[in-house]
Protein backbone atom coordinates (compact mmCIF):
# COMPACT_ATOMS: atom_id res chain seq x y z
CA UNK A 1 0.00 0.00 0.00
CA UNK A 2 2.78 2.85 0.82
CA UNK A 3 4.78 1.36 -1.81
CA UNK A 4 1.77 2.41 -4.41
CA UNK A 5 1.40 5.40 -2.58
CA UNK A 6 4.72 6.80 -3.46
CA UNK A 7 4.72 5.14 -6.97
CA UNK A 8 1.53 7.47 -7.28
CA UNK A 9 2.51 10.81 -5.56
CA UNK A 10 5.80 10.67 -7.79
CA UNK A 11 3.49 9.94 -10.83
CA UNK A 12 1.88 13.31 -9.44
CA UNK A 13 4.70 15.08 -9.25
CA UNK A 14 6.03 14.25 -13.10
CA UNK A 15 2.60 15.34 -14.30
CA UNK A 16 3.29 18.64 -12.51
CA UNK A 17 6.78 19.11 -14.03
CA UNK A 18 5.52 18.27 -17.26
CA UNK A 19 3.02 20.83 -17.38
CA UNK A 20 5.08 23.13 -16.32
CA UNK A 21 7.47 22.66 -19.01
CA UNK A 22 4.97 22.76 -21.79
CA UNK A 23 3.73 26.13 -20.32
CA UNK A 24 7.34 27.77 -20.81
CA UNK A 25 7.66 26.36 -23.63
CA UNK A 26 4.58 27.79 -25.29
CA UNK A 27 5.39 31.08 -23.32
CA UNK A 28 9.40 31.05 -24.96
CA UNK A 29 7.80 30.46 -28.34
CA UNK A 30 5.84 34.28 -28.36
CA UNK A 31 9.40 35.53 -28.23
CA UNK A 32 8.30 37.23 -24.85
CA UNK A 33 11.45 36.08 -23.28
CA UNK A 34 13.71 38.43 -26.12
CA UNK A 35 12.86 41.83 -25.08
CA UNK A 36 15.28 43.98 -22.43
CA UNK A 37 12.00 44.65 -20.64
CA UNK A 38 11.66 41.21 -19.94
CA UNK A 39 14.58 40.34 -18.71
CA UNK A 40 15.00 43.25 -16.62
CA UNK A 41 11.50 42.30 -15.20
CA UNK A 42 12.84 38.74 -14.15
CA UNK A 43 16.00 40.15 -12.49
CA UNK A 44 13.90 42.74 -10.54
CA UNK A 45 11.82 40.01 -9.07
CA UNK A 46 14.29 37.94 -8.26
CA UNK A 47 15.83 40.47 -6.56
CA UNK A 48 12.66 41.31 -4.77
CA UNK A 49 12.30 37.75 -3.48
CA UNK A 50 15.75 38.01 -1.93
CA UNK A 51 15.71 41.45 -0.68
CA UNK A 52 12.14 41.19 0.92
CA UNK A 53 13.18 37.43 2.60
CA UNK A 54 16.42 38.09 3.64
CA UNK A 55 15.58 36.88 7.62
CA UNK A 56 13.91 34.24 6.30
CA UNK A 57 16.59 32.67 4.06
CA UNK A 58 19.10 33.74 6.88
CA UNK A 59 16.99 31.46 9.49
CA UNK A 60 16.79 28.56 6.79
CA UNK A 61 20.16 28.57 6.09
CA UNK A 62 21.12 28.60 9.90
CA UNK A 63 18.59 25.39 10.62
CA UNK A 64 20.33 23.48 7.42
CA UNK A 65 24.06 24.27 8.06
CA UNK A 66 24.40 26.23 11.50
CA UNK A 67 26.52 28.25 8.96
CA UNK A 68 28.60 31.36 9.54
CA UNK A 69 26.85 35.04 9.08
CA UNK A 70 28.93 36.19 6.98
CA UNK A 71 28.36 32.84 4.63
CA UNK A 72 24.36 33.62 5.30
CA UNK A 73 25.16 37.52 4.34
CA UNK A 74 27.34 35.84 1.31
CA UNK A 75 24.59 33.21 0.13
CA UNK A 76 22.17 36.63 -0.18
CA UNK A 77 24.17 39.98 -0.84
CA UNK A 78 26.11 38.17 -3.59
CA UNK A 79 22.91 37.21 -5.49
CA UNK A 80 21.87 40.81 -5.05
CA UNK A 81 25.27 42.23 -6.21
CA UNK A 82 25.54 39.73 -9.03
CA UNK A 83 21.83 40.93 -10.13
CA UNK A 84 22.99 44.79 -10.01
CA UNK A 85 26.20 44.08 -12.25
CA UNK A 86 24.13 41.91 -14.42
CA UNK A 87 21.51 44.54 -15.32
CA UNK A 88 24.44 47.49 -15.83
CA UNK A 89 25.77 44.97 -18.42
CA UNK A 90 22.93 43.20 -20.02
CA UNK A 91 22.23 45.64 -22.72
CA UNK A 92 26.00 45.55 -23.87
CA UNK A 93 25.56 42.16 -23.59
CA UNK A 94 22.58 41.86 -25.79
CA UNK A 95 24.06 44.00 -28.47
CA UNK A 96 25.08 42.00 -31.84
CA UNK A 97 28.35 42.18 -32.69
CA UNK A 98 29.94 42.56 -36.25
CA UNK A 99 32.86 40.30 -37.55
CA UNK A 100 35.23 41.04 -39.91
CA UNK A 101 34.63 39.75 -43.35
CA UNK A 102 36.97 39.23 -46.55
CA UNK A 103 38.24 42.56 -48.18
CA UNK A 104 36.08 42.13 -51.36
CA UNK A 105 32.80 41.50 -49.33
CA UNK A 106 33.65 44.43 -47.16
CA UNK A 107 33.89 46.46 -50.57
CA UNK A 108 30.83 45.25 -52.51
CA UNK A 109 28.85 46.19 -48.77
CA UNK A 110 28.79 42.69 -47.22
CA UNK A 111 28.71 42.74 -43.23
CA UNK A 112 28.35 39.49 -40.95
CA UNK A 113 26.84 40.24 -37.58
CA UNK A 114 26.45 37.37 -34.63
CA UNK A 115 23.60 37.79 -32.58
CA UNK A 116 22.97 36.05 -29.19
CA UNK A 117 20.13 33.66 -29.14
CA UNK A 118 17.98 32.02 -25.92
CA UNK A 119 17.92 28.35 -25.92
CA UNK A 120 14.68 27.95 -24.23
CA UNK A 121 13.18 26.28 -21.76
CA UNK A 122 16.43 25.90 -19.53
CA UNK A 123 16.73 23.37 -16.51
CA UNK A 124 19.00 23.96 -13.12
CA UNK A 125 19.81 21.55 -10.89
CA UNK A 126 21.47 22.63 -8.10
CA UNK A 127 23.40 21.17 -5.32
CA UNK A 128 22.68 21.24 -1.21
CA UNK A 129 26.30 23.70 -0.93
CA UNK A 130 25.72 27.04 -1.83
CA UNK A 131 21.71 25.69 -1.75
CA UNK A 132 20.87 29.70 -2.90
CA UNK A 133 24.60 30.68 -4.74
CA UNK A 134 24.65 27.80 -6.72
CA UNK A 135 20.84 27.64 -7.72
CA UNK A 136 19.96 31.52 -8.33
CA UNK A 137 23.26 32.30 -9.87
CA UNK A 138 23.14 30.43 -12.97
CA UNK A 139 19.33 31.46 -12.93
CA UNK A 140 20.39 35.04 -12.92
CA UNK A 141 22.54 34.46 -15.99
CA UNK A 142 20.11 32.54 -17.68
CA UNK A 143 16.88 34.83 -16.95
CA UNK A 144 18.97 37.68 -18.40
CA UNK A 145 19.85 35.53 -21.53
CA UNK A 146 16.03 35.28 -22.01
CA UNK A 147 15.15 31.35 -21.11
CA UNK A 148 12.97 31.05 -18.82
CA UNK A 149 13.77 28.44 -16.00
CA UNK A 150 12.87 25.22 -13.87
CA UNK A 151 14.88 25.22 -10.99
CA UNK A 152 15.32 21.96 -9.50
CA UNK A 153 15.98 22.70 -5.97
CA UNK A 154 18.87 21.64 -3.30
CA UNK A 155 18.69 18.69 -0.86
CA UNK A 156 19.76 21.63 1.89
CA UNK A 157 15.70 21.04 3.26
CA UNK A 158 14.94 24.08 4.82
CA UNK A 159 16.59 26.44 2.15
CA UNK A 160 14.88 24.34 -0.40
CA UNK A 161 11.40 24.44 0.86
CA UNK A 162 11.57 28.37 0.70
CA UNK A 163 12.42 28.59 -2.84
CA UNK A 164 9.33 26.66 -3.37
CA UNK A 165 7.51 28.69 -1.42
CA UNK A 166 8.72 31.98 -2.40
CA UNK A 167 9.39 31.59 -6.07
CA UNK A 168 5.07 31.75 -7.45
CA UNK A 169 4.68 34.99 -5.51
CA UNK A 170 7.36 36.39 -7.50
CA UNK A 171 7.09 34.68 -10.88
CA UNK A 172 4.80 33.62 -13.29
CA UNK A 173 5.53 29.89 -13.67
CA UNK A 174 5.78 30.03 -17.13
CA UNK A 175 8.84 32.59 -16.53
CA UNK A 176 10.55 30.54 -13.42
CA UNK A 177 9.23 27.64 -11.24
CA UNK A 178 11.35 25.90 -7.97
CA UNK A 179 10.37 22.33 -8.14
CA UNK A 180 11.17 19.47 -5.45
CA UNK A 181 12.15 16.00 -6.13
CA UNK A 182 14.47 13.07 -4.98
CA UNK A 183 16.57 11.16 -7.70
CA UNK A 184 13.14 9.22 -8.88
CA UNK A 185 12.37 12.36 -9.89
CA UNK A 186 14.51 14.35 -11.08
CA UNK A 187 15.22 11.56 -13.37
CA UNK A 188 11.56 12.00 -14.69
CA UNK A 189 12.81 15.93 -15.19
CA UNK A 190 15.40 14.79 -17.11
CA UNK A 191 12.92 13.21 -19.42
CA UNK A 192 11.72 16.04 -21.03
CA UNK A 193 12.88 17.71 -24.20
CA UNK A 194 15.50 20.65 -22.53
CA UNK A 195 16.79 23.69 -24.40
CA UNK A 196 19.62 23.70 -22.20
CA UNK A 197 20.95 22.14 -18.74
CA UNK A 198 22.85 23.45 -15.83
CA UNK A 199 24.11 21.26 -13.43
CA UNK A 200 25.94 21.66 -10.48
CA UNK A 201 27.12 18.60 -8.43
CA UNK A 202 28.98 15.34 -8.75
CA UNK A 203 30.55 13.66 -11.36
CA UNK A 204 28.33 10.05 -10.98
CA UNK A 205 24.92 12.64 -11.36
CA UNK A 206 26.66 14.51 -14.46
CA UNK A 207 26.95 11.55 -16.12
CA UNK A 208 23.30 10.82 -15.98
CA UNK A 209 22.42 14.01 -16.48
CA UNK A 210 24.51 13.57 -19.83
CA UNK A 211 23.08 10.96 -21.11
CA UNK A 212 19.45 12.18 -20.51
CA UNK A 213 20.30 15.41 -22.71
CA UNK A 214 22.05 13.49 -25.16
CA UNK A 215 18.45 12.04 -25.86
CA UNK A 216 17.28 15.33 -27.20
CA UNK A 217 20.71 16.57 -27.91
CA UNK A 218 20.40 19.12 -25.52
CA UNK A 219 23.23 21.37 -24.34
CA UNK A 220 24.69 21.48 -21.29
CA UNK A 221 26.53 23.24 -18.72
CA UNK A 222 28.47 21.15 -15.84
CA UNK A 223 29.90 22.39 -12.92
CA UNK A 224 31.34 19.76 -11.24
CA UNK A 225 34.56 18.98 -8.64
CA UNK A 226 37.16 17.59 -7.77
CA UNK A 227 40.59 17.11 -5.49
CA UNK A 228 42.32 20.52 -5.86
CA UNK A 229 46.03 20.59 -5.32
CA UNK A 230 47.40 23.38 -3.27
CA UNK A 231 51.26 23.60 -3.64
CA UNK A 232 53.03 25.53 -1.05
CA UNK A 233 56.94 26.01 -2.09
CA UNK A 234 59.65 27.11 0.21
CA UNK A 235 59.40 30.47 -0.50
CA UNK A 236 55.62 31.06 0.32
CA UNK A 237 54.58 33.38 3.40
CA UNK A 238 53.98 30.28 5.62
CA UNK A 239 51.65 31.86 8.03
CA UNK A 240 49.79 33.25 5.63
CA UNK A 241 49.39 30.29 3.33
CA UNK A 242 48.12 28.15 6.39
CA UNK A 243 45.69 30.53 7.52
CA UNK A 244 44.40 30.48 4.10
CA UNK A 245 44.28 27.34 3.63
CA UNK A 246 42.78 26.23 6.53
CA UNK A 247 40.02 28.79 5.73
CA UNK A 248 39.66 27.17 1.94
CA UNK A 249 39.28 23.92 3.56
CA UNK A 250 37.41 24.45 6.70
CA UNK A 251 34.63 27.51 5.71
CA UNK A 252 31.24 26.32 5.18
CA UNK A 253 32.59 22.99 6.63
CA UNK A 254 34.35 22.17 3.66
CA UNK A 255 31.22 22.12 1.25
CA UNK A 256 32.61 24.15 -1.32
CA UNK A 257 33.56 22.29 -4.96
CA UNK A 258 36.78 24.86 -5.27
CA UNK A 259 37.83 23.49 -1.30
CA UNK A 260 41.61 23.12 -1.59
CA UNK A 261 41.86 18.97 -1.58
CA UNK A 262 44.87 19.00 -0.04
CA UNK A 263 48.35 20.79 0.86
CA UNK A 264 51.60 19.75 -1.10
CA UNK A 265 54.02 21.56 0.57
CA UNK A 266 58.05 21.60 -0.15
CA UNK A 267 59.92 19.27 2.43
CA UNK A 268 61.93 22.15 4.06
CA UNK A 269 59.44 23.91 5.71
CA UNK A 270 56.65 20.93 5.73
CA UNK A 271 57.18 20.55 9.41
CA UNK A 272 56.64 24.65 10.12
CA UNK A 273 53.40 24.54 8.01
CA UNK A 274 51.67 21.74 9.64
CA UNK A 275 52.64 24.24 13.15
CA UNK A 276 50.97 27.24 11.61
CA UNK A 277 48.12 25.02 10.15
CA UNK A 278 47.67 24.11 13.91
CA UNK A 279 47.72 28.15 14.73
CA UNK A 280 45.35 28.94 12.07
CA UNK A 281 42.66 26.63 13.49
CA UNK A 282 42.69 27.70 16.30
CA UNK A 283 42.92 31.34 15.21
CA UNK A 284 39.85 31.04 12.75
CA UNK A 285 37.68 28.91 15.09
CA UNK A 286 39.49 29.15 18.56
CA UNK A 287 39.65 25.81 21.20
CA UNK A 288 36.27 24.48 20.86
CA UNK A 289 35.14 24.76 17.61
CA UNK A 290 32.15 23.15 18.46
CA UNK A 291 30.83 26.12 20.49
CA UNK A 292 32.04 29.01 17.37
CA UNK A 293 29.01 29.89 16.00
CA UNK A 294 30.99 30.51 12.98
CA UNK A 295 31.81 27.05 12.30
CA UNK A 296 29.29 25.60 9.90
CA UNK A 297 27.64 21.86 10.21
CA UNK A 298 27.86 18.89 7.58
CA UNK A 299 25.00 18.77 5.39
CA UNK A 300 23.73 15.54 7.49
CA UNK A 301 24.53 12.64 9.80
CA UNK A 302 25.18 10.08 6.92
CA UNK A 303 27.97 12.71 5.33
CA UNK A 304 29.69 13.17 9.19
CA UNK A 305 29.80 9.12 8.96
CA UNK A 306 31.58 9.20 5.54
CA UNK A 307 34.13 11.87 6.27
CA UNK A 308 34.79 10.03 9.76
CA UNK A 309 35.75 6.81 7.45
CA UNK A 310 38.38 8.92 5.57
CA UNK A 311 40.73 9.82 8.62
CA UNK A 312 43.42 7.65 9.49
CA UNK A 313 44.26 8.45 13.03
CA UNK A 314 47.57 8.00 12.98
CA UNK A 315 48.18 10.87 10.90
CA UNK A 316 45.89 13.05 12.69
CA UNK A 317 47.65 16.20 14.43
CA UNK A 318 44.65 17.93 14.82
CA UNK A 319 40.44 17.65 15.33
CA UNK A 320 39.30 14.22 14.12
CA UNK A 321 36.10 14.39 16.22
CA UNK A 322 32.82 14.38 15.16
CA UNK A 323 28.82 13.93 16.41
CA UNK A 324 26.56 12.52 13.97
CA UNK A 325 23.43 13.50 16.05
CA UNK A 326 24.75 17.33 15.72
CA UNK A 327 26.40 17.17 12.15
CA UNK A 328 29.70 18.71 13.30
CA UNK A 329 32.93 17.52 12.06
CA UNK A 330 36.07 19.04 13.75
CA UNK A 331 38.24 21.24 11.50
CA UNK A 332 40.87 18.61 10.86
CA UNK A 333 44.62 18.24 9.97
CA UNK A 334 46.17 15.17 8.41
CA UNK A 335 50.06 15.07 8.00
CA UNK A 336 52.04 13.14 6.45
CA UNK A 337 49.69 11.98 4.13
CA UNK A 338 50.66 9.65 1.49
CA UNK A 339 49.10 9.31 -2.16
CA UNK A 340 47.67 5.76 -1.46
CA UNK A 341 45.92 6.89 1.75
CA UNK A 342 42.16 5.97 1.76
CA UNK A 343 41.17 10.41 2.22
CA UNK A 344 43.54 10.64 -1.21
CA UNK A 345 40.86 8.56 -3.38
CA UNK A 346 38.21 11.81 -3.71
CA UNK A 347 37.39 14.71 -3.63
CA UNK A 348 36.96 15.16 0.46
CA UNK A 349 33.78 17.65 0.42
CA UNK A 350 34.24 18.08 4.54
CA UNK A 351 36.73 19.93 7.32
CA UNK A 352 39.86 18.28 6.49
CA UNK A 353 42.89 19.26 4.54
CA UNK A 354 45.54 16.20 4.21
CA UNK A 355 49.48 17.47 4.22
CA UNK A 356 51.77 16.07 1.89
CA UNK A 357 55.52 16.36 0.88
CA UNK A 358 57.43 17.07 -2.06
CA UNK A 359 60.89 17.52 -2.69
CA UNK A 360 60.98 18.20 -6.88
CA UNK A 361 58.15 20.92 -8.13
CA UNK A 362 58.14 19.03 -12.04
CA UNK A 363 57.80 15.79 -10.00
CA UNK A 364 55.14 16.92 -7.84
CA UNK A 365 52.89 18.28 -10.72
CA UNK A 366 53.57 15.05 -12.52
CA UNK A 367 52.21 13.69 -9.89
CA UNK A 368 48.77 15.54 -9.92
CA UNK A 369 48.84 15.57 -13.50
CA UNK A 370 48.44 11.56 -13.04
CA UNK A 371 44.92 12.28 -11.40
CA UNK A 372 41.37 13.77 -12.90
CA UNK A 373 41.72 17.03 -14.04
CA UNK A 374 40.39 19.07 -10.66
CA UNK A 375 38.36 22.01 -10.60
CA UNK A 376 40.42 24.32 -9.14
CA UNK A 377 44.45 24.61 -8.09
CA UNK A 378 46.12 26.68 -5.90
CA UNK A 379 49.79 27.55 -5.38
CA UNK A 380 51.84 29.90 -2.85
CA UNK A 381 54.87 31.16 -3.56
CA UNK A 382 57.08 34.48 -4.01
CA UNK A 383 58.72 32.67 -7.17
CA UNK A 384 57.77 33.62 -10.35
CA UNK A 385 59.11 30.97 -11.82
CA UNK A 386 57.11 28.40 -9.75
CA UNK A 387 54.08 30.17 -10.33
CA UNK A 388 54.12 29.72 -13.87
CA UNK A 389 55.08 26.53 -14.25
CA UNK A 390 52.14 25.69 -11.51
CA UNK A 391 49.83 27.59 -13.61
CA UNK A 392 50.76 26.09 -16.79
CA UNK A 393 52.26 23.08 -16.57
CA UNK A 394 48.82 20.68 -15.73
CA UNK A 395 44.79 21.12 -16.76
CA UNK A 396 42.53 22.61 -14.29
CA UNK A 397 39.41 24.78 -14.08
CA UNK A 398 40.77 28.19 -12.47
CA UNK A 399 42.37 28.74 -9.08
CA UNK A 400 44.63 31.48 -7.55
CA UNK A 401 47.82 32.38 -6.68
CA UNK A 402 48.65 32.88 -2.66
CA UNK A 403 44.94 32.74 -2.11
CA UNK A 404 41.94 30.04 -1.91
CA UNK A 405 38.57 30.35 -2.92
CA UNK A 406 37.49 33.42 -3.58
CA UNK A 407 38.39 33.65 -6.96
CA UNK A 408 34.68 32.25 -7.42
CA UNK A 409 33.68 35.05 -5.58
CA UNK A 410 34.52 37.41 -9.12
CA UNK A 411 31.68 37.64 -11.56
CA UNK A 412 34.15 39.21 -14.57
CA UNK A 413 36.03 35.70 -14.76
CA UNK A 414 34.77 32.37 -16.18
CA UNK A 415 33.75 30.06 -13.81
CA UNK A 416 34.09 26.22 -14.56
CA UNK A 417 35.91 23.01 -15.17
CA UNK A 418 37.49 20.71 -17.26
CA UNK A 419 37.28 17.03 -18.03
CA UNK A 420 35.87 15.36 -15.07
CA UNK A 421 35.42 18.78 -13.06
CA UNK A 422 33.00 20.06 -15.59
CA UNK A 423 32.12 21.48 -19.08
CA UNK A 424 31.57 24.99 -20.36
CA UNK A 425 31.96 28.34 -17.95
CA UNK A 426 29.48 29.96 -15.82
CA UNK A 427 29.73 33.81 -14.50
CA UNK A 428 28.87 37.33 -15.68
CA UNK A 429 29.63 37.53 -20.27
CA UNK A 430 31.28 34.36 -20.13
CA UNK A 431 28.01 32.72 -18.55
CA UNK A 432 25.39 34.38 -20.65
CA UNK A 433 27.51 33.33 -23.98
CA UNK A 434 27.34 29.66 -22.42
CA UNK A 435 23.40 30.19 -22.47
CA UNK A 436 23.05 31.34 -25.42
CA UNK A 437 23.42 30.34 -29.09
CA UNK A 438 25.87 32.50 -31.52
CA UNK A 439 23.48 33.23 -34.21
CA UNK A 440 25.96 33.98 -37.31
CA UNK A 441 24.13 35.94 -40.19
CA UNK A 442 25.81 37.44 -43.04
CA UNK A 443 24.19 40.29 -44.61
CA UNK A 444 24.50 40.85 -48.25
CA UNK A 445 23.30 44.25 -50.86
CA UNK A 446 20.13 42.76 -52.21
CA UNK A 447 21.89 43.99 -55.66
CA UNK A 448 25.05 42.21 -55.02
CA UNK A 449 26.15 39.04 -56.50
CA UNK A 450 29.40 36.65 -55.58
CA UNK A 451 29.63 35.49 -59.17
CA UNK A 452 32.71 33.66 -58.84
CA UNK A 453 30.62 30.61 -57.07
CA UNK A 454 28.02 29.97 -59.65
CA UNK A 455 28.55 27.97 -62.65
CA UNK A 456 30.15 27.86 -65.19
CA UNK A 457 33.75 27.64 -63.69
CA UNK A 458 36.94 29.21 -65.63
CA UNK A 459 40.24 29.60 -64.28
CA UNK A 460 39.32 33.28 -63.09
CA UNK A 461 36.38 31.86 -61.30
CA UNK A 462 38.96 29.59 -59.48
CA UNK A 463 41.29 32.02 -58.77
CA UNK A 464 38.71 34.27 -57.31
CA UNK A 465 38.47 32.15 -54.85
CA UNK A 466 41.53 33.54 -53.39
CA UNK A 467 39.84 36.39 -52.66
CA UNK A 468 38.07 34.47 -49.15
CA UNK A 469 41.33 34.64 -47.52
CA UNK A 470 42.24 38.12 -47.57
CA UNK A 471 40.89 39.89 -45.07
Amino acid sequence: METTLLLSQSANQANIHEDIFNRQKAYFAGNITKSFEWRLDQLDRLARMLSEHTNEFYEALSRDFKTALSEKVFEVAAMLGTIEVTKSLLKSWMQPIEAPVPKFLAESGHKAVVYREPYGVTLIIGPFNGPLLCLLRPAIIALAAGNTCILKVSDAPNTGKLLVELAPQYFAPEALAAVTGGPTETAELLRLPFDFIFFTGSARVAKIVLRAAAEHFTPVLLELGGQNPAIVDETANLPDAAKKLVWGATAWGGQWCTSPGYAYVHETVADEFVTECRKAVIELYGENPKENPDYSRIINAREVKRLALLVDEDKVIMGGGYDEAERYFEPTILYPVAWTDKVMQGEIFGPILPILRYSNLHEAITQIKSRPKPLAGYIFSRNQITIDEFVSGFSFGGGAVNQTNVHVYLDSIPFGGVGESGIGSGNGKFGYDSMTHAKSILISPPDVSIDHVYPPFTMDKIQALNQWLDY
